[in-house]
């Protein structure tokens, strides 16, 4: 069984739940994923989310970026995800794994971090989502 992390905007949780059920659905183990969190429990939470979401990064077979639209801005990054997404890069690239990576949309022009995800993809460490390699 592959394991999974899914990454992206914590506040589209009706996109969330859509992936957690699709990858379920194909047999694989998801170690994280976004998650709401509460206004009032923001700074309480936040640190020890961050270490278990990379804690996750390190021991996934699969990184799955689901950049959906967001703000009006089609294949949305924000800083969170790019920090993620970077994370995993060179864990591959410095550390050898062999961590398949995954972003769901090509980023619009507008995110901040489009041409560093152009240049990825140009090099082939990461790969726009298709569900027929999924399954």
């Amino acid at each position: 069984m592959k394991k999974i992390v899914i990454s992206g905007s914590s506040k589209l949780q009706d996109k969330v739940e859509y992936w957690l059920h699709y990858f379920k659905a194909l047999n694989y183990e998801i170690l994280d994923y976004p998650k709401y969190i509460e206004p009032n429990e923001y700074e309480k939470k936040l640190p020890i989310i961050f270490q278990d979401f990379y804690t996750s990064l390190e021991n996934t077979d699969v990184y799955f970026l689901m950049n959906e639209e967001k703000n009006g801005i089609k294949g949305y990054i924000g800083a969170s995800s790019i920090a993620e997404l970077t994370y995993v890069v060179i864990l591959n690239l410095i550390h050898h794994k062999n961590i398949e990576i995954y972003i769901l949309n090509m980023p619009s022009e507008e995110v901040s971090s489009y041409d560093e995800v152009k240049f990825w993809l140009d090099r082939g460490w990461i790969k726009i989502f298709s569900k027929k390699e999924s399954s």
